[in-house]
């Protein structure tokens, strides 16, 4: 008897509540009614949120995750993998010993410009790219000596953005990939080719929709990501111009069986409360729950 196909692992992040870790972003709700909010759409587990948000103690981390139902998937980290790699790897050695304390899978890389925020980049010499591509491998092996995996998220404003970069990275490199559906359409990759063509090299996924004329806006240069953000780059799953429903049946089929973690990417102003990206959230969940697998 064929069985039937397990759920999806379903996730949120704190990003999608506003928490960012780039100064001046927006409003950072406190964490307990990011958690709350997390807690009462069904959700069991979130990732970390930028350093310094939750709590860097595991024993208190778990605590307050287990307050909330939740556990911890995993984190993101960026760090300029091309300038200085023995710094890049003891952030890396630290941010890898409380996730695996605290109970997470991932360590999600992104490789930072070194710059400030999302809205500029500046090209790699060809030795600084070979930096990268080594340091990102080293951080993963000393991830895999704390039990995690490493994937590497390619992301707006950082050196792992445009199609060339992303399939010049997997050309050089054998880690994984973290398939974020937004950035990566606004870097100009098509999220649906590249989870066809490269569905063994997915680690873990971030689900979001964003609107494809806006986006190309921020790809042009003619808008800011930060202000794009703002002015509603990212709406609600199903809402937008990815095409969430064939990735996620695409990667099933493939075996995929890692999380889902549902992110919008927000900026909330000084009197927004957490009801918007809760709703947001909750209209996300109804999307994917509508998804025939």
């Amino acid at each position: 008897m064929t069985e039937p196909p397990t759920a999806p692992r379903l996730a949120a992040a704190p990003i999608s509540w506003g928490v960012c870790e780039v100064p001046g972003w927006g409003r950072v709700l406190d964490a307990r009614t990011v958690l709350s909010a997390m807690s009462t759409l069904g959700l069991t587990a979130t990732e970390l949120g930028p350093p310094g948000y939750l709590p860097a103690d595991p024993h208190e981390l778990r605590t307050l995750l287990k307050e909330f139902g939740l556990d911890l998937v995993g984190g993101f980290l960026a760090l300029a993998l091309h300038r200085d790699p023995d710094a890049a790897r003891a952030e890396a050695e630290r941010a890898a010993a409380l996730l695996a304390a605290s109970g997470a899978e991932v360590l999600v890389l992104a490789a930072a410009t070194g710059l400030e925020g999302y809205d500029a980049r500046e090209d790699l010499t060809a030795a600084q790219w070979r930096t990268l591509v080594e340091t990102a491998s080293a951080i993963r092996e000393l991830a895999a000596d704390h039990g995690l995996r490493t994937v590497v998220h390619p992301h707006v404003g950082t050196q792992i953005e445009s199609e060339a970069q992303v399939e010049r990275f997997l050309a050089d490199s054998d880690l994984d990939l973290c398939l974020d559906t937004g950035h990566l359409l606004i870097g100009g990759v098509d999220p649906v080719a590249l989870a066809r063509s490269y569905a063994a090299r997915i680690g873990h996924v971030h689900l979001k929709d964003v609107r494809a004329e806006l986006a190309a806006l921020v790809r042009a240069g003619e808008v800011g990501y930060s202000r794009a953000v703002r002015d509603g780059l990212y709406v609600p799953l199903g809402a937008g111009d990815v095409d969430i429903a064939a990735i996620v049946r695409d990667l099933r089929a493939a075996g995929y069986r890692g999380w889902y973690v549902i992110e919008q990417d927000a900026a909330l102003s000084a009197e927004d409360s957490a009801e918007r990206p809760t709703l947001d959230a909750e209209r996300s969940l109804r999307h994917l729950a509508s998804i025939r697998i």
